[in-house]
């Protein structure tokens, strides 16, 4: 079987269940989806990221687009941290959907210079948001591990895959204006050999 992770291939229909709601239709028959990979529960990088999708969700969903998130960590982990979330939170404790599109660990997750200010400025919110009883920490050992890299994928009503990014480090994913792009940009002409 071809993982799902380059455009034009084909995402196969499922239905998946999120920690709260009912269940998601993976491609859905109506609108694009943003299938987004992130890492654990409480993940301060994630909780940053996630913070800027939830400030423009109405603008997101305006534009087509329902919003899919994907964590390796248990559902009952992933309710403490995901409540106030409008869109749905997947848990996928044995990474079987990471493993299926493609999306991997690696050390160079937190070791690139490129993640260290995104590093820095979400354990600082995080840890105020914390200390201020907003927000729960993370686990001291998260399921599934600290070193999760991103991934997004644009997936049509009819299954393929119209965009997708696997992320270099930690806060290597599309921003909300780089996907608001990809969905009202037309597609590249081809190109004409010779």
């Amino acid at each position: 079987m071809t993982r799902p992770s380059a455009p034009g291939s084909t995402v196969s229909r499922r239905r998946l269940t999120p920690v709260s709601g009912p269940p998601v239709a993976v491609p859905d028959a109506e609108r694009l989806v943003h299938l987004q990979f992130r890492r654990f529960a409480g993940c301060p990088v994630c909780n940053l990221h996630l913070r800027s999708i939830v400030r423009r969700h109405a603008e997101i969903e305006a534009a087509g687009v329902r919003e899919v998130v994907v964590f390796h960590s248990p559902a009952d982990e992933l309710r403490e941290h995901t409540d106030d979330l409008p869109f749905a939170v997947i848990a996928d404790p044995d990474k079987r959907l990471y493993r299926e599109f493609g999306v991997e660990p690696a050390v160079r997750a937190l070791l690139s210079p490129r993640a260290w200010l995104p590093i820095l400025r979400a354990v600082l919110r995080s840890s105020w948001a914390v200390l201020r009883g907003r927000e729960r920490p993370p686990a001291a050992v998260p399921h599934g591990g600290r070193f999760g890299l991103p991934a997004d994928f644009l997936i049509a009503p009819d299954g393929s895959v119209l965009a997708s990014r696997h992320g270099e480090h930690v806060y290597d994913q599309w921003s909300v204006d780089e996907l608001l792009r990809l969905v009202t940009s037309p597609p590249p002409a081809p190109r004409a050999d010779g």
